[in-house]
Protein backbone atom coordinates (compact mmCIF):
# COMPACT_ATOMS: atom_id res chain seq x y z
CA UNK A 1 0.00 0.00 0.00
CA UNK A 2 2.10 3.13 -1.24
CA UNK A 3 1.48 6.68 -0.16
CA UNK A 4 0.00 8.84 -3.07
CA UNK A 5 2.38 11.43 -4.04
CA UNK A 6 1.10 14.65 -3.79
CA UNK A 7 2.13 15.12 -7.37
CA UNK A 8 -0.67 12.45 -8.48
CA UNK A 9 -2.52 14.34 -5.55
CA UNK A 10 -3.04 17.72 -7.40
CA UNK A 11 -3.29 16.34 -10.95
CA UNK A 12 -6.69 14.68 -8.97
CA UNK A 13 -7.59 18.27 -8.01
CA UNK A 14 -6.97 19.80 -11.21
CA UNK A 15 -9.11 17.13 -13.08
CA UNK A 16 -11.80 17.74 -10.43
CA UNK A 17 -11.74 21.53 -10.78
CA UNK A 18 -11.84 20.86 -14.57
CA UNK A 19 -14.67 18.40 -14.55
CA UNK A 20 -16.59 20.98 -12.58
CA UNK A 21 -16.21 23.65 -14.28
CA UNK A 22 -16.96 22.16 -17.65
CA UNK A 23 -20.15 20.82 -16.00
CA UNK A 24 -20.23 24.75 -14.67
CA UNK A 25 -20.07 25.65 -18.70
CA UNK A 26 -22.87 22.96 -19.35
CA UNK A 27 -24.93 24.53 -17.00
CA UNK A 28 -24.56 27.95 -18.39
CA UNK A 29 -24.99 27.06 -22.06
CA UNK A 30 -28.50 25.41 -21.18
CA UNK A 31 -29.80 28.16 -18.74
CA UNK A 32 -31.96 30.75 -20.95
CA UNK A 33 -29.90 33.72 -19.79
CA UNK A 34 -26.19 33.03 -20.26
CA UNK A 35 -26.44 30.68 -23.52
CA UNK A 36 -25.86 33.08 -26.35
CA UNK A 37 -23.83 35.68 -26.03
CA UNK A 38 -24.13 37.47 -29.91
CA UNK A 39 -26.75 39.74 -29.46
CA UNK A 40 -26.55 43.38 -31.60
CA UNK A 41 -27.47 46.35 -30.01
CA UNK A 42 -30.59 46.78 -31.92
CA UNK A 43 -31.69 43.90 -30.12
CA UNK A 44 -31.32 45.36 -26.59
CA UNK A 45 -33.03 48.44 -28.37
CA UNK A 46 -36.24 46.08 -29.04
CA UNK A 47 -36.33 44.12 -25.94
CA UNK A 48 -36.04 47.38 -23.69
CA UNK A 49 -38.73 48.83 -25.59
CA UNK A 50 -40.93 45.60 -25.25
CA UNK A 51 -40.34 45.51 -21.57
CA UNK A 52 -40.95 48.76 -21.29
CA UNK A 53 -43.76 49.98 -22.90
CA UNK A 54 -46.28 47.81 -21.14
CA UNK A 55 -49.91 47.75 -21.51
CA UNK A 56 -49.66 50.66 -18.62
CA UNK A 57 -49.30 52.92 -21.64
CA UNK A 58 -53.17 52.86 -21.99
CA UNK A 59 -54.20 53.86 -18.58
CA UNK A 60 -51.75 56.99 -18.20
CA UNK A 61 -54.86 59.24 -19.70
CA UNK A 62 -56.54 57.98 -16.84
CA UNK A 63 -53.55 58.28 -14.32
CA UNK A 64 -53.46 61.94 -15.82
CA UNK A 65 -57.23 62.19 -14.67
CA UNK A 66 -55.81 61.47 -11.30
CA UNK A 67 -53.17 63.21 -10.58
CA UNK A 68 -54.45 66.43 -12.44
CA UNK A 69 -52.20 68.48 -15.77
CA UNK A 70 -49.79 69.84 -13.16
CA UNK A 71 -48.62 67.36 -10.87
CA UNK A 72 -49.18 64.63 -13.99
CA UNK A 73 -46.83 66.17 -16.41
CA UNK A 74 -44.47 66.77 -13.48
CA UNK A 75 -44.43 63.43 -12.60
CA UNK A 76 -44.82 62.19 -16.13
CA UNK A 77 -41.21 63.69 -17.01
CA UNK A 78 -39.88 63.34 -13.68
CA UNK A 79 -40.33 59.24 -14.00
CA UNK A 80 -38.59 59.70 -17.46
CA UNK A 81 -35.74 61.04 -16.40
CA UNK A 82 -35.17 59.44 -13.01
CA UNK A 83 -35.63 55.80 -14.54
CA UNK A 84 -33.27 56.70 -17.54
CA UNK A 85 -31.00 57.45 -14.87
CA UNK A 86 -31.19 54.32 -13.07
CA UNK A 87 -31.27 52.39 -16.12
CA UNK A 88 -27.44 54.04 -17.13
CA UNK A 89 -26.11 52.88 -13.51
CA UNK A 90 -27.73 49.28 -14.14
CA UNK A 91 -25.98 49.34 -18.04
CA UNK A 92 -22.47 50.75 -15.86
CA UNK A 93 -22.90 48.60 -12.96
CA UNK A 94 -22.87 44.97 -15.51
CA UNK A 95 -19.56 44.86 -15.73
CA UNK A 96 -17.93 47.29 -13.46
CA UNK A 97 -15.73 44.73 -11.60
CA UNK A 98 -13.13 43.42 -14.57
CA UNK A 99 -13.30 40.15 -16.23
CA UNK A 100 -16.83 39.60 -14.28
CA UNK A 101 -20.48 40.17 -15.68
CA UNK A 102 -23.25 40.55 -13.63
CA UNK A 103 -26.09 38.72 -16.17
CA UNK A 104 -29.17 39.08 -13.49
CA UNK A 105 -30.22 41.54 -10.85
CA UNK A 106 -29.62 39.38 -7.93
CA UNK A 107 -26.03 38.93 -9.02
CA UNK A 108 -25.26 42.75 -8.64
CA UNK A 109 -27.24 42.81 -5.38
CA UNK A 110 -25.27 40.17 -4.10
CA UNK A 111 -22.25 42.26 -4.96
CA UNK A 112 -23.30 44.96 -3.44
CA UNK A 113 -25.37 44.01 -0.39
CA UNK A 114 -23.25 40.21 -0.01
CA UNK A 115 -23.91 37.01 -0.80
CA UNK A 116 -27.35 36.36 1.56
CA UNK A 117 -28.45 39.68 2.08
CA UNK A 118 -28.55 40.24 -1.68
CA UNK A 119 -30.43 37.59 -2.47
CA UNK A 120 -33.44 38.84 -0.30
CA UNK A 121 -33.37 41.85 -0.91
CA UNK A 122 -33.75 41.85 -4.70
CA UNK A 123 -35.03 38.03 -5.42
CA UNK A 124 -38.13 38.42 -3.52
CA UNK A 125 -39.18 41.99 -5.59
CA UNK A 126 -37.63 41.23 -8.84
CA UNK A 127 -40.06 37.57 -8.23
CA UNK A 128 -43.25 39.63 -7.27
CA UNK A 129 -42.22 42.27 -10.51
CA UNK A 130 -41.91 39.13 -13.14
CA UNK A 131 -44.71 37.49 -11.89
CA UNK A 132 -46.61 40.27 -11.17
CA UNK A 133 -45.92 41.68 -15.16
CA UNK A 134 -47.32 37.86 -16.00
CA UNK A 135 -50.40 37.80 -14.57
CA UNK A 136 -51.28 41.36 -15.08
CA UNK A 137 -50.58 40.44 -18.70
CA UNK A 138 -52.26 37.59 -18.63
CA UNK A 139 -55.83 39.76 -17.89
CA UNK A 140 -54.58 42.47 -20.48
CA UNK A 141 -54.39 40.05 -22.79
CA UNK A 142 -57.34 38.61 -22.41
CA UNK A 143 -59.43 41.90 -21.86
CA UNK A 144 -57.99 42.55 -25.34
CA UNK A 145 -59.15 39.48 -27.14
CA UNK A 146 -62.32 40.39 -25.59
CA UNK A 147 -62.75 43.87 -26.65
CA UNK A 148 -61.38 42.77 -29.71
CA UNK A 149 -64.43 40.23 -30.13
CA UNK A 150 -67.43 42.74 -28.93
CA UNK A 151 -66.36 45.48 -31.39
CA UNK A 152 -65.87 42.83 -34.54
CA UNK A 153 -68.78 41.27 -33.88
CA UNK A 154 -71.33 43.15 -31.77
CA UNK A 155 -74.62 41.07 -32.16
CA UNK A 156 -72.60 37.97 -30.49
CA UNK A 157 -73.26 36.06 -27.33
CA UNK A 158 -70.26 37.44 -25.21
CA UNK A 159 -67.73 35.43 -23.75
CA UNK A 160 -66.53 35.31 -20.67
CA UNK A 161 -63.48 36.93 -20.10
CA UNK A 162 -62.55 33.56 -18.04
CA UNK A 163 -62.15 31.85 -21.64
CA UNK A 164 -60.18 35.11 -23.05
CA UNK A 165 -57.38 34.73 -20.79
CA UNK A 166 -57.54 30.50 -21.36
CA UNK A 167 -57.59 31.30 -25.55
CA UNK A 168 -54.64 34.01 -24.62
CA UNK A 169 -52.59 31.27 -21.94
CA UNK A 170 -52.84 28.89 -25.03
CA UNK A 171 -50.27 31.02 -26.76
CA UNK A 172 -47.46 31.08 -24.43
CA UNK A 173 -47.96 27.07 -23.42
CA UNK A 174 -45.86 27.16 -26.69
CA UNK A 175 -43.33 30.29 -27.19
CA UNK A 176 -42.69 29.90 -23.42
CA UNK A 177 -40.14 26.52 -25.12
CA UNK A 178 -38.27 29.19 -27.28
CA UNK A 179 -35.05 28.15 -24.71
CA UNK A 180 -33.21 32.28 -24.41
CA UNK A 181 -33.71 35.80 -25.03
CA UNK A 182 -32.36 35.56 -28.17
CA UNK A 183 -34.88 32.86 -29.50
CA UNK A 184 -37.54 35.69 -28.97
CA UNK A 185 -35.71 38.29 -30.45
CA UNK A 186 -38.49 37.78 -33.70
CA UNK A 187 -41.44 37.69 -31.13
CA UNK A 188 -39.51 40.79 -29.01
CA UNK A 189 -39.33 43.12 -32.56
CA UNK A 190 -42.83 42.05 -33.25
CA UNK A 191 -43.70 43.36 -29.85
CA UNK A 192 -41.69 46.92 -30.07
CA UNK A 193 -43.62 47.65 -33.23
CA UNK A 194 -47.07 47.17 -32.11
CA UNK A 195 -46.46 49.03 -28.85
CA UNK A 196 -45.59 51.78 -31.04
CA UNK A 197 -48.71 51.21 -33.36
CA UNK A 198 -51.34 51.35 -30.71
CA UNK A 199 -49.87 53.94 -28.74
CA UNK A 200 -50.38 55.87 -32.18
CA UNK A 201 -53.16 54.63 -32.56
CA UNK A 202 -54.80 55.55 -29.37
CA UNK A 203 -53.71 59.19 -29.64
CA UNK A 204 -53.87 59.70 -32.84
CA UNK A 205 -58.11 58.53 -32.78
CA UNK A 206 -58.65 60.77 -29.90
CA UNK A 207 -57.29 63.77 -32.16
CA UNK A 208 -59.67 63.01 -35.10
CA UNK A 209 -62.40 62.96 -32.53
CA UNK A 210 -61.86 66.58 -30.95
CA UNK A 211 -61.82 67.67 -27.31
CA UNK A 212 -65.44 67.34 -25.83
CA UNK A 213 -67.79 69.45 -25.34
CA UNK A 214 -67.93 69.65 -21.43
CA UNK A 215 -64.87 68.43 -20.90
CA UNK A 216 -63.77 68.60 -17.31
CA UNK A 217 -60.50 68.59 -15.98
CA UNK A 218 -60.71 68.85 -11.95
CA UNK A 219 -60.41 65.48 -10.09
CA UNK A 220 -63.44 63.24 -10.15
CA UNK A 221 -63.61 62.17 -6.39
CA UNK A 222 -66.36 63.77 -4.45
CA UNK A 223 -64.78 63.59 -0.94
CA UNK A 224 -61.60 65.01 -0.39
CA UNK A 225 -60.25 61.29 1.00
CA UNK A 226 -61.32 60.51 -2.46
CA UNK A 227 -59.23 62.41 -4.44
CA UNK A 228 -56.06 61.47 -2.33
CA UNK A 229 -56.43 57.79 -2.42
CA UNK A 230 -57.09 58.07 -6.10
CA UNK A 231 -53.97 60.69 -6.37
CA UNK A 232 -51.55 57.43 -4.88
CA UNK A 233 -53.00 55.14 -7.10
CA UNK A 234 -52.31 57.51 -9.83
CA UNK A 235 -48.86 57.23 -8.88
CA UNK A 236 -48.74 53.66 -8.83
CA UNK A 237 -50.52 53.59 -12.62
CA UNK A 238 -46.72 55.85 -13.40
CA UNK A 239 -44.42 53.66 -11.74
CA UNK A 240 -46.07 50.75 -13.68
CA UNK A 241 -45.34 52.42 -17.20
CA UNK A 242 -41.52 52.49 -16.27
CA UNK A 243 -40.76 49.02 -15.27
CA UNK A 244 -38.51 47.74 -17.63
CA UNK A 245 -35.51 47.73 -14.76
CA UNK A 246 -36.04 43.88 -14.10
CA UNK A 247 -34.95 42.74 -17.36
CA UNK A 248 -32.29 45.10 -18.22
CA UNK A 249 -28.74 43.05 -16.87
CA UNK A 250 -30.55 39.76 -18.34
CA UNK A 251 -31.08 41.43 -21.76
CA UNK A 252 -27.63 42.92 -21.07
CA UNK A 253 -25.95 39.58 -20.73
CA UNK A 254 -26.90 38.26 -24.04
CA UNK A 255 -24.31 41.31 -25.75
CA UNK A 256 -21.04 40.20 -26.58
CA UNK A 257 -18.40 41.60 -24.31
CA UNK A 258 -14.45 41.99 -24.49
CA UNK A 259 -12.10 44.36 -22.45
CA UNK A 260 -11.76 46.24 -25.63
CA UNK A 261 -15.52 46.78 -25.98
CA UNK A 262 -17.33 45.90 -23.33
CA UNK A 263 -21.01 45.04 -24.18
CA UNK A 264 -22.09 48.58 -21.88
CA UNK A 265 -21.71 51.12 -25.71
CA UNK A 266 -24.17 49.01 -27.73
CA UNK A 267 -26.59 48.44 -24.58
CA UNK A 268 -26.64 52.33 -23.81
CA UNK A 269 -27.07 53.15 -27.78
CA UNK A 270 -30.14 50.55 -27.46
CA UNK A 271 -31.41 51.62 -24.17
CA UNK A 272 -31.27 55.49 -25.74
CA UNK A 273 -33.11 54.45 -29.01
CA UNK A 274 -35.48 52.39 -26.60
CA UNK A 275 -36.51 55.98 -24.28
CA UNK A 276 -36.62 57.77 -27.34
CA UNK A 277 -39.51 55.29 -28.39
CA UNK A 278 -40.93 54.97 -25.11
CA UNK A 279 -41.29 59.15 -24.78
CA UNK A 280 -43.13 59.07 -28.53
CA UNK A 281 -45.56 56.44 -27.17
CA UNK A 282 -45.80 57.79 -23.51
CA UNK A 283 -46.27 61.34 -23.97
CA UNK A 284 -49.06 61.66 -26.49
CA UNK A 285 -51.01 59.27 -25.03
CA UNK A 286 -51.35 60.70 -21.75
CA UNK A 287 -51.77 64.38 -22.62
CA UNK A 288 -53.84 64.08 -25.74
CA UNK A 289 -55.74 61.52 -24.78
CA UNK A 290 -56.31 63.59 -20.53
CA UNK A 291 -56.89 66.67 -23.02
CA UNK A 292 -59.63 64.83 -25.50
CA UNK A 293 -61.64 63.29 -22.92
CA UNK A 294 -60.94 64.99 -19.32
CA UNK A 295 -61.91 63.39 -16.08
CA UNK A 296 -64.37 60.94 -18.39
CA UNK A 297 -61.49 58.83 -19.66
CA UNK A 298 -61.81 54.98 -18.67
CA UNK A 299 -58.73 53.15 -17.09
CA UNK A 300 -57.99 51.85 -20.89
CA UNK A 301 -58.18 54.50 -23.27
CA UNK A 302 -58.90 52.22 -26.23
CA UNK A 303 -62.25 51.54 -23.96
CA UNK A 304 -63.32 55.37 -24.40
CA UNK A 305 -62.47 55.30 -27.85
CA UNK A 306 -65.62 53.12 -29.08
CA UNK A 307 -65.68 54.09 -32.73
CA UNK A 308 -63.93 53.51 -35.75
CA UNK A 309 -64.53 49.86 -34.86
CA UNK A 310 -62.24 49.04 -37.64
CA UNK A 311 -59.60 50.76 -35.98
CA UNK A 312 -59.89 49.95 -32.32
CA UNK A 313 -60.36 46.82 -33.35
CA UNK A 314 -56.82 46.44 -35.00
CA UNK A 315 -55.22 48.63 -31.87
CA UNK A 316 -56.78 45.94 -29.30
CA UNK A 317 -55.06 43.21 -31.90
CA UNK A 318 -51.51 45.03 -31.48
CA UNK A 319 -52.00 45.13 -27.92
CA UNK A 320 -52.36 41.27 -27.92
CA UNK A 321 -49.54 40.85 -30.00
CA UNK A 322 -47.20 43.01 -27.72
CA UNK A 323 -48.41 41.65 -24.76
CA UNK A 324 -47.53 38.07 -26.07
CA UNK A 325 -44.17 39.31 -26.32
CA UNK A 326 -43.95 40.94 -23.13
CA UNK A 327 -44.63 38.16 -21.10
CA UNK A 328 -41.84 36.25 -22.69
CA UNK A 329 -39.44 38.68 -21.53
CA UNK A 330 -40.44 39.20 -18.01
CA UNK A 331 -40.92 34.89 -18.00
CA UNK A 332 -37.46 34.53 -19.20
CA UNK A 333 -35.88 35.47 -15.79
CA UNK A 334 -38.42 33.65 -14.27
CA UNK A 335 -37.67 30.36 -15.90
CA UNK A 336 -34.08 31.10 -15.88
CA UNK A 337 -34.55 31.53 -11.86
CA UNK A 338 -36.57 27.97 -11.75
CA UNK A 339 -34.21 26.05 -13.88
CA UNK A 340 -31.29 27.54 -11.96
CA UNK A 341 -32.86 26.23 -8.52
CA UNK A 342 -32.94 22.66 -10.36
CA UNK A 343 -30.15 22.20 -11.78
CA UNK A 344 -27.60 23.76 -9.28
CA UNK A 345 -29.06 23.42 -6.15
CA UNK A 346 -31.25 20.17 -7.09
CA UNK A 347 -29.15 18.38 -9.66
CA UNK A 348 -31.37 18.00 -11.96
CA UNK A 349 -30.48 17.01 -15.47
CA UNK A 350 -30.58 19.65 -17.62
CA UNK A 351 -33.08 18.33 -20.40
CA UNK A 352 -36.22 19.81 -22.30
CA UNK A 353 -38.16 17.49 -20.19
CA UNK A 354 -37.93 19.55 -16.63
CA UNK A 355 -37.88 22.53 -19.09
CA UNK A 356 -41.23 21.28 -20.51
CA UNK A 357 -42.49 20.86 -16.93
CA UNK A 358 -41.17 24.15 -15.47
CA UNK A 359 -42.31 26.21 -17.81
CA UNK A 360 -46.15 24.92 -18.66
CA UNK A 361 -46.18 24.88 -14.71
CA UNK A 362 -45.18 28.63 -14.68
CA UNK A 363 -47.63 29.68 -17.48
CA UNK A 364 -50.69 27.72 -15.91
CA UNK A 365 -50.06 29.23 -12.95
CA UNK A 366 -49.91 32.83 -13.62
CA UNK A 367 -53.23 32.06 -16.17
CA UNK A 368 -54.98 30.95 -13.06
CA UNK A 369 -54.40 33.64 -10.85
CA UNK A 370 -54.87 35.72 -13.83
CA UNK A 371 -58.54 34.72 -13.91
CA UNK A 372 -59.19 34.69 -10.42
CA UNK A 373 -58.35 37.94 -9.97
CA UNK A 374 -58.85 40.53 -12.71
CA UNK A 375 -59.40 43.86 -11.68
CA UNK A 376 -56.73 45.38 -13.84
CA UNK A 377 -56.42 49.06 -13.25
CA UNK A 378 -55.98 48.41 -9.00
CA UNK A 379 -53.85 45.50 -9.55
CA UNK A 380 -51.16 47.75 -11.41
CA UNK A 381 -51.20 50.62 -8.54
CA UNK A 382 -51.00 47.55 -6.48
CA UNK A 383 -48.09 46.07 -7.40
CA UNK A 384 -46.81 48.76 -9.37
CA UNK A 385 -45.64 50.83 -5.91
CA UNK A 386 -45.24 47.38 -3.87
CA UNK A 387 -42.37 46.22 -5.60
CA UNK A 388 -41.54 48.03 -8.94
CA UNK A 389 -40.63 51.63 -7.42
CA UNK A 390 -37.54 49.83 -5.60
CA UNK A 391 -36.39 48.16 -8.51
CA UNK A 392 -37.01 50.89 -10.83
CA UNK A 393 -36.62 53.94 -9.16
CA UNK A 394 -34.46 53.36 -6.19
CA UNK A 395 -32.61 50.49 -5.64
CA UNK A 396 -30.08 51.06 -8.50
CA UNK A 397 -28.90 53.94 -6.85
CA UNK A 398 -28.64 52.59 -3.26
CA UNK A 399 -26.13 50.03 -5.10
CA UNK A 400 -24.47 52.37 -6.49
CA UNK A 401 -23.84 54.45 -3.08
CA UNK A 402 -22.82 51.23 -1.54
CA UNK A 403 -20.27 50.10 -4.59
CA UNK A 404 -18.70 53.39 -5.73
CA UNK A 405 -19.03 55.27 -2.38
CA UNK A 406 -20.01 58.95 -4.16
CA UNK A 407 -18.53 61.59 -1.97
CA UNK A 408 -20.79 63.44 0.49
CA UNK A 409 -23.15 66.64 -0.59
CA UNK A 410 -21.44 65.69 -4.73
CA UNK A 411 -23.62 65.70 -7.49
CA UNK A 412 -24.16 61.93 -7.72
CA UNK A 413 -24.65 61.60 -4.11
CA UNK A 414 -27.19 64.37 -4.46
CA UNK A 415 -28.72 62.69 -7.35
CA UNK A 416 -28.96 59.17 -6.17
CA UNK A 417 -30.57 60.22 -2.78
CA UNK A 418 -33.27 62.30 -4.81
CA UNK A 419 -33.94 59.55 -6.57
CA UNK A 420 -34.09 57.32 -3.40
CA UNK A 421 -36.73 59.43 -1.72
CA UNK A 422 -39.06 59.85 -4.50
CA UNK A 423 -38.73 56.06 -5.14
CA UNK A 424 -39.80 55.38 -1.49
CA UNK A 425 -42.32 57.62 -1.65
CA UNK A 426 -43.75 56.06 -4.69
CA UNK A 427 -43.42 53.04 -2.65
CA UNK A 428 -45.51 53.96 0.45
CA UNK A 429 -47.85 55.88 -0.92
CA UNK A 430 -49.11 54.21 -4.32
CA UNK A 431 -50.18 50.61 -2.77
CA UNK A 432 -52.38 52.38 -0.45
CA UNK A 433 -54.90 53.73 -3.66
CA UNK A 434 -54.33 50.78 -5.54
CA UNK A 435 -55.39 48.29 -2.26
CA UNK A 436 -58.72 51.21 -1.71
CA UNK A 437 -59.23 50.61 -6.59
CA UNK A 438 -59.19 46.68 -5.45
CA UNK A 439 -61.36 46.62 -2.24
CA UNK A 440 -63.99 49.10 -4.08
CA UNK A 441 -63.83 46.57 -7.30
CA UNK A 442 -64.00 43.36 -4.94
CA UNK A 443 -67.61 44.61 -3.60
CA UNK A 444 -69.46 43.60 -6.48
CA UNK A 445 -67.08 40.72 -8.12
CA UNK A 446 -68.47 37.64 -8.98
CA UNK A 447 -65.81 34.91 -9.69
CA UNK A 448 -65.02 33.46 -12.97
CA UNK A 449 -67.79 35.39 -14.55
Amino acid sequence: MGTQSPHEDSYDYEKDMAEKRAKEKEINDWLPITSSRNAKWWYSAFHNVTAMVGAGVLSLPYAMSQLGWGPGVVILVLSWIITLYTLWQMVEMHEMVPGKRFDRYHELGQHAFGEKLGLYIVVPQQLIVEVGVCIVYMVTGGKSLKQFHQVVCEDCKPIKLTYFIMIFASVHFVLSHLPNFNSISGVSLAAAVMSLSYSTIAWSASVSKGVKENVEYGYKAKSAAGTVFNFFSGLGEVAFAYAGHNVVLEIQATIPSTPEKPSKGPMWKGVVVAYIVVALCYFPVALVGYYIFGNSVDDNILETLKKPAWLIATANMFVVIHVIGSYQIYAMPVFDMMETLLVKKMNFRPSWILRFFVRNFYVAATMFVGMTFPFFGGLLAFFGGFAFAPTTYFLPCVMWLRVYKPKRYSLSWWTNWICIVFGVLLMVLSPIGGLRTIIIKAKDYKFYS
